[in-house]
């Protein structure tokens, strides 16, 4: 499940140009691409000149200044060696551009870059070579676009001269990319650099945000030309911010204003537009619960007392159930995937359905919609909540109590307070948001480790989890928690993994010794590929094929990468480790040996309606 909206700060489509440092001998003016509008900028940086002789590897350092990038994941390699020769330079001085971190392999630098953005809400940034290392990024890419993540990759790419000859490690990667990102460019001279970089950027953070491919070509990287820096604000036939349509904010103001029984789902699309605030506004005017997607967790306080729970194929009772009795569904940045909405020819066929989003693409895709607000949610819920009426729902709020308080009794209690038996999951997972009271980042892998976490974490702050929803990519949770540190790094983050993704993505705890980067990472360990198993035994009578997994002895592992490690096997000892590991400065890697066949419970099975869903599933 995912959800997308927008990164319009202060409704300026127009990203914010660097601080500058020193003033400007001369400005210019850079138009002629066709496709869009470049401003004049000046130049801002001392001992800079404009028109001076750069090569392209110089201007992409000098353009990715431009647009504020602090932090660079990647890996080197031939056909991109020299940006990493100019990045060096840029680097290594007293007053450096750039972080730069070297992860150990490239997928690892997509997901850091989503990690980062994801908290930060700035554009993540990886550079790789060319061929493996530019289809290694591609997981990462389909991910990011999947869950509406700005970043940008840029891959070396062999000479314009050797294309389409079959050279060594040449792919078409702007053919492979074009599907699965917002827009892929090729960069084949030295005096396009600026004006692509900016165009990058800008298309990333705009709108609903979304991945962003440059291949850039050797003879571009290393040919030479006067730098003129600019700055895209405009795209031809591209419309990232859709005019308000006051009269769709009337008529949705209506069907609220006249509902018995409204219901909010949230998505990311509140995070995303910098939103929480409007969302909180709105509900706390109209007495309206809401619901939250798996991405859209954090954009309502776990505590809020609107706050009904989480959505999903494995969300909590009362807020599935309740969706087929609510009469107006308003669902705000979210895009209606099959993980929320269970069978499509059953789904709130008895309620009128108002859809807020940025991108209208997803209006009517999977469900139909009475009302249609296209816009940044940032501009149309503080539009929606002037329109509304104060209203007393507390009888429909109290409906949702009973059904709550089931799922606490049969489902809830049980996970994170066991009184015997081995460690569960949910325990864990509870214990750690106790210790951490609610302000830590969330960042997790796939599987039942997600799940388990993202129910049973608690959410306080903005931007505190980090998932792969849309694609659900296992390994992502170590690099993305590499990147979240970056990108927050006055926050804790806590990193959960399984068994399984953990060893996906493993050596980047070299990029962790290295950086000394202060990922808290819990594996769950279950000896399981546990979400497929829990599947197999559902669906397939038990038939549990290659699922069951033997694991290393992750106390050596660490100790190999120098990261602080402890195991956690009886409850008793449970939370003196957790607070071990968080009071320990850096890196901290703690194993907790939990029950091998536990299931997450309540589910709704594919093809079930979303009031069919299951506290516990006969298995």
């Amino acid at each position: 499940m995912s959800d997308k909206s927008t990164t319009n700060k202060n409704n300026n489509p127009c990203p914010t140009p660097a601080t500058e440092q020193g003033s400007a001998s001369e400005s210019s003016v850079k138009i002629g691409k066709g496709s869009g509008t470049e401003s004049p900028i000046e130049v801002p940086w001392n001992g800079i000149r404009l028109g001076e002789e750069c090569s392209g590897a110089e201007i992409m350092m000098r353009a990715l200044y431009q647009e504020n990038v602090k932090t660079i994941f990647g890996y080197p390699g031939g056909a991109i060696m020299p940006v990493y020769d100019a990045l060096y330079t840029y680097t290594q001085k007293n007053d450096p551009w750039f972080d730069f971190v070297l992860v150990r392999h490239e997928q690892a630098a997509a997901h850091s870059a989503e990690g980062y953005a994801r908290v930060s809400g700035n554009v993540g940034v990886a550079i790789v070579t060319s061929g493996p290392g530019a289809t290694n990024t591609l997981t990462g890419v389909a991910d990011a676009m999947m869950d509406s993540t700005p970043i940008v990759v840029i891959a070396g790419q062999v000479g314009v001269g050797a294309l389409g000859t079959d050279a060594f490690q040449e792919v078409d990667l702007v053919g492979i990319a074009q599907p699965i990102s917002k827009w892929s460019y090729q960069i084949r001279r030295p005096e396009d650099v600026a004006w692509a970089v900016s165009r990058a950027f800008y298309i990333a953070r705009s709108g609903r945000p979304g991945p962003v491919v440059l291949d850039f070509t050797r003879s571009a990287q290393t040919g030479k030309c006067k730098w003129e820096p600019l700055k895209v604000d405009s795209v031809r036939s591209y419309n990232p911010y859709p005019k308000l349509n006051t009269e769709a904010v009337k008529a949705a103001a209506e069907l609220i204003n006249n509902a018995k029984k409204p219901l909010a789902l949230v998505g990311q699309g509140v995070e995303l537009g910098g939103a929480q605030e409007e969302l909180r506004a709105f509900l706390e005017k109209g007495n309206i619960p809401a619901g939250r997607t798996l991405l859209g967790l954090s954009a309502l306080p776990s505590d809020h007392p609107l706050n009904i729970g989480m959505l999903g194929m494995h969300g909590n009772y009362a807020p599935n159930v309740k969706q087929q009795e609510c009469d107006v569904l308003i669902a705000i940045g979210m895009r209606f995937s099959d993980r929320v909405t269970g069978n499509l020819k059953t789904y709130v066929k008895q309620a009128k359905v108002i859809h807020l989003d940025i991108d209208p693409t997803e209006i009517d895709k999977n469900v139909k919609t009475d009302v249609a607000i296209v816009a940044d949610c940032k501009e149309s819920l503080p539009a929606l909540t002037e329109l509304i009426e104060p209203r007393d729902h507390s009888e429909w709020i109290a409906s949702f109590k009973p059904l709550y308080q089931k799922e606490a009794d049969e489902v809830i209690i049980p996970s994170i307070h066991p009184t015997e038996g081995p460690l569960l999951m949910g325990e864990v997972v509870n214990a750690v948001a106790d210790a951490t009271h609610g302000e830590a980042i969330l960042v997790n892998d796939v599987g039942e480790n997600q799940m388990f976490s993202a129910r049973y974490f608690k959410y306080r702050k903005k931007r505190s989890i980090v998932t792969s929803g849309g694609a659900g990519t296992m390994g992502f949770g170590l690099p993305a928690a590499v990147g979240a540190t970056f990108g927050a790094p006055d926050r804790t983050v806590c990193m959960f993994s399984g068994d399984g993704g953990f060893q996906m993505s493993i050596q980047e705890l070299g990029t962790i010794m290295e950086q000394q980067a202060p990922v808290k990472m819990i594996i769950l360990n279950n000896n399981y590929l546990g979400n497929v198993r829990q599947w197999q035994d559902l669906m397939y009578n038990h038939r549990r094929s290659f699922t069951k997994m033997l694991n290393p002895k992750y106390d050596d592992i660490a100790s190999g990468y120098h990261i602080p490690y402890d195991v956690v096997t009886d409850r008793k000892d449970l939370m003196s480790k957790i607070e071990k590991m968080l009071t320990t400065d850096g890196p901290y890697l703690l194993e907790a040996a939990v029950k091998e066949d536990e299931n997450i419970q309540p589910m709704t099975p594919p093809g079930y309606s979303i009031d069919e869903m299951q506290l516990h599933l006969d298995i």
